[in-house]
């Protein structure tokens, strides 16, 4: 070895977010979540759980509806055939846009926020 460090080079942790920083990258996180379902709010857990304690509850909080929603799509197209499934991918679709948006007003409020139809899969 060249004189590393047996931890490596990129062993420290990232430096905190600034309460600024915290509450931009949580509303982003909400947003993307409308568009990209939960694989943003996966991707943004992964990359910023532990830089604060908003943005992780934040992260947290998109993932598990996120997540909750994709249940829902599952079982909406599973059930198609039988009409009913229509109308469960049409109130899931209208609820994660509508829930998206409030959550990412909350947030920019400065606000903690968890949707009341959120099941915890990630705490």
């Amino acid at each position: 070895m060249t004189g590393m460090s047996e931890s490596g080079p990129y062993s420290q942790p990232a430096p905190p977010l600034s309460p600024a920083d915290e509450k931009t990258w949580s509303v982003l996180v909400h947003v993307a979540g409308i568009f990209f379902g939960w694989v943003a709010p996966l991707v943004g857990y992964l990359l910023l759980k532990d830089r604060g304690p908003f943005v992780r509850h934040h992260t947290v909080a998109a993932l598990n509806f996120q997540l909750t929603l994709l249940i829902a799509y599952v079982a909406g197209i599973a059930t198609a055939f039988a009409g009913v499934g229509l109308v469960i991918l049409v109130v899931a679709w209208a609820l994660g846009v509508v829930s998206g948006v409030l959550a990412a007003k909350s947030t920019n409020e400065g606000r903690y926020w968890r949707s009341p139809f959120a099941i915890d899969f990630v705490r």
